[in-house]
């Protein structure tokens, strides 16, 4: 059930990110720039600094693209896109169509495409492209020999400067029995051959709400389990309770302030044991999918030898420059970093290598990092939140555009959600925003794109914007806000103009003054 099948596209996706005839070259006697981990970090740092002149190693133990690729945002995304499908087909007469009579799901299909997909982008991160940029690819176990070397399937690589990138891995669940009944994570899931007729997700965090979803819009029953009061945590509660409420319409069947306690298995069931308000009880499942976080992988790296401090649960040691306590060595990514996401691991490399080559200053802290969850509805955010301005005792104001205020949302029948931007009372600086609609993660880039460029919401009241959009909910956030600045005496002022001018001549009203 989850053993992928090696089909042409599983074969084309290996013969791009680690080719089985691929033998590693001889290495060179130094290297500018040596990287570990090929993520979106490593290859973003390495192509990089390759196409700066750098004299470039690239190693990888496993296949090049990282997570992204492999098992994380291609193969999450083609799934939700095609239980997307499904569902909008059920839903076909809210929208005065017909829906196709009974609905069969081919699961085996739905994996195929997905497969397709994966070995549709990993032409962009091959092996090929990679030595025609200019990067040397070792494939093998990374292991620090020194402050200045790594050791690699028999070789040894000295290089000038280093970047770790090695990424993170799913957290596993300390739950007694659930070793033993087995379970699956993002990087198992996506070798499902058969659509699970009884799933329970435990975790209520991005990976743990899109995959509910998507495997409930499949034809499984699916229990998610969350042992806080809320999914999505760190987001806004109305954004959580709306997520919430979609669910609950597609099917899942939903426990929050419910722990998982124990699980055992009976023949070809698992028995897992739930407790909420004190209460236990248990439910029969097929399959178990875990995401309640991940680790930074750093097991086998011998950072010791290299003189670079770390722990198991922040990653590596870094300052705001991506450097480590080896100056010659710096990190980025997943291994890293607080924020887990794909983008902002290559924007991280990004700085990571201006500093280590080009003797550069550039921050980590001065990202505008953007961050989705692509449920249906999505829900994005960039900047920080209320929460977060009240406790650095900053005054926020925030305008709220409900979708259902939206033309566009209303003719696509996607009512569901809102935009919030938060600004510096007094001011117009756009702290932080957050939009819950079909199409959030589109939305959330103008956004970022206002904060990081410093616009304050009366530069997006002025921009003309195709109509109808979705994304028109922003504008007309922007333009509450400037009917905010519309004050009594302005508005006073205005009225003395107009009625000075209603008192002039006909012939004068339309001459400039």
């Amino acid at each position: 059930m989850t053993a992928p099948p090696v089909d042409r596209f599983h074969q084309a996706l290996l013969d791009s990110l680690h080719p089985p005839t691929w033998r590693n070259p001889a290495s060179a006697p130094r290297y500018d720039l040596v990287v570990i981990g090929a993520g979106p970090a490593g290859l973003t740092a390495a192509r990089g600094a390759a196409a700066m002149g750098a004299k470039v190693a690239l190693v990888e133990r496993g296949l090049i693209g990282g997570v992204c690729i492999n098992t994380g945002c291609a193969p999450s995304k083609a799934i939700i896109r095609t239980a997307r499908l499904y569902a909008d087909m059920r839903d076909a007469t809210d929208f005065g169509g017909q829906s196709p009579g009974e609905i069969t799901i081919d699961f085996a299909a739905v994996m195929q495409r997905m497969r397709r997909v994966q070995a549709r982008l990993a032409r962009g991160d091959s092996v090929q492209r990679l030595n025609e940029a200019g990067v040397e690819v070792f494939f093998g176990e990374a292991r620090f020999v020194g402050p200045g070397a790594i050791a690699v399937a028999g070789e040894t690589l000295h290089f000038g400067k280093a970047i770790v990138a090695t990424g993170a891995r799913p957290m596993t669940p300390t739950i007694p029995g659930l070793a033993e009944a087995g379970y699956l994570t993002n990087e198992t899931v996506f070798a499902l051959t058969e659509c699970p007729p009884r799933l329970l997700v435990i975790g209520g965090g991005p990976l743990g709400c899109e995959l509910a979803q998507a495997f409930c819009r499949f034809g499984a029953h699916v229990i998610l389990v969350q042992d806080e009061p809320m999914f999505l945590p760190r987001e806004e509660r109305d954004a959580a309770q709306i997520l919430s409420d979609a669910l609950a319409r597609d099917g899942v069947e939903i426990h929050l302030n419910t722990p998982a306690v124990a699980v055992r298995t009976e023949g070809d069931k698992r028995i897992v044991d739930l407790v909420s308000q004190g209460d236990k009880f248990s439910v029969s499942v097929d399959v178990i999918l875990t995401g309640i976080g991940r680790s930074p992988n750093l097991d086998g790296l011998n950072l010791e030898a290299a003189g670079v401090r770390y722990d198991a649960e922040r990653g590596i040691h870094v300052d705001d420059f991506l450097r480590t306590s080896n100056r010659r060595i710096y990190a980025a990514g997943d291994v890293c970093m607080e924020h887990k996401f794909t983008h902002a691991a290559a924007a991280s490399a990004r700085i990571a290598v201006r500093n280590a080559l080009f003797a550069g200053r550039r921050r980590l802290s001065a990202l505008v990092i953007p961050w989705c969850t692509y449920t249906d509805p999505e829900i994005a955010h960039v900047g920080i939140y209320v929460r977060e301005a009240r406790r650095a005792n900053v005054p926020v104001r925030t305008f709220t555009v409900l979708m259902h205020d939206v033309d566009r949302a209303v003719t696509d029948g996607e009512e569901d959600g809102f935009v919030k931007i938060h600004v510096r009372d007094g001011t117009d600086r756009i702290l932080g925003a957050t939009v819950v609609a079909r199409h959030a993660g589109e939305m959330i880039n103008g956004l970022s794109l206002a904060i990081t460029s410093g616009l304050g919401l009366p530069a997006i009241a002025r921009v003309i914007q195709a109509y109808p959009t979705q994304a028109s909910a922003i504008k007309l956030a922007a333009e509450a806000f400037s009917r905010t600045r519309l004050t009594p005496w302005r508005k006073a002022l205005a009225g003395l103009w107009l009625a000075w001018r209603r008192g002039l001549p006909a012939k004068e009203r339309g001459r400039p003054h």
